[in-house]
């Protein structure tokens, strides 16, 4: 397992007792991100045993209360807890504003390095990669400047065959980490046994596109093509369309046509209007476009 989703927050607009807004804790090619950070996100972590001390990139999407209100809370906490290593934020234009007043006129005391990295490309881009990840905007259609992120592993190196290795002596230890790197390996008596033969093909790699709040934007199929897993805002059931439209979210039905088009192995709906009593209409009205199908809940984690 190399990708695990937490769900931490899923429902829109305003915290309630059993609703959350939107937060995730996304585990890659163990990497640690959180993405958006609604009010209470931290009491959220805490419930369902996130590390603090493993998050050193933020996501948030756009600056909607009920995706960034938790914020400035997190990073209070950060410094009462005396954090020491950086903390890297990813945002649009104008989080750092937003958060550094409020550290100025409460008189918080970070101490910790506290990077911005403000977007405001309208074309998708890569905002972070080290050594095992990716990070690539989403360019999303709301009511504001609003991002989506795709996290993409990088490539691993190949596997090991351990039974064929076997019947070389004179492949040692040492010579490991050249044939996972994709070299060849030369025998005393000239012969040349190809990486193929030595290795295995390492694992498929792994794709998880978050997509937070949008109109229906059938343009973005092409960036999160083949994600293993789509987790795509549905804010209203078609019965709202118009008013989706009008207040630029997604019904359901055009969250499962996104998946479809893209090809995506699973669907995740969240960001529920709290018009609706029960989430198990959304499942029901994306079904009928895209089966494999799974509604947010807060504390649900996720696999792939």
């Amino acid at each position: 397992m190399s990708l695990k989703l937490t769900i931490l927050g899923c429902h829109s607009a305003t915290p309630r007792v059993n609703a959350h807004p939107t937060a995730q804790y996304l585990e890659i090619n163990n990497r640690h991100f959180l993405i958006d950070c609604g009010e209470g996100t931290q009491r959220q972590m805490r419930r369902y045993k996130v590390g603090f001390s493993k998050i050193n990139h933020i996501f948030i999407s756009h600056l909607h209360g009920d995706h960034f209100f938790g914020l400035i809370g997190l990073i209070a906490t950060y410094g009462i807890l005396n954090r020491e290593k950086d903390l890297h934020v990813f945002g649009p234009k104008g989080i750092k504003k937003a958060i550094g007043l409020q550290l100025d006129v409460s008189q918080s005391h970070v101490r910790f390095p506290l990077h911005f990295h403000e977007l405001s490309a309208k074309k998708s881009e890569c905002v972070f990669e080290d050594e095992k990840v990716r990070v690539h905007t989403i360019p999303l259609n709301h009511r504001i400047y609003t991002n989506g992120y795709l996290f993409v592993e990088k490539e691993k190196p190949r596997k090991l065959n351990i039974e064929v290795i076997s019947n070389y002596p004179e492949i040692e230890t040492c010579d490991y980490n050249n044939i996972k790197a994709g070299r060849d390996f030369k025998l005393k008596d000239g012969t040349v046994l190809k990486n193929e033969v030595l290795t295995k093909s390492p694992s498929k790699l792994k794709k998880y596109a978050f997509c937070s709040d949008t109109a229906y934007k059938p343009s973005i199929s092409e960036i999160i093509k083949d994600a293993d897993l789509l987790y795509h805002e549905s804010t209203f059931l078609s019965d709202k369309e118009a008013l989706a439209k009008k207040t630029k979210h997604s019904t359901a039905k055009q969250a499962a046509i996104i998946a479809r088009e893209a090809k995506v192995k699973t669907l995740i709906l969240g960001h529920y209007s709290s018009r609706y009593p029960d989430i198990n209409l959304f499942l029901e009205e994306a079904k009928t476009v895209f089966d494999n199908v799974i509604l947010a809940e807060a504390g649900k984690e996720i696999t792939a």
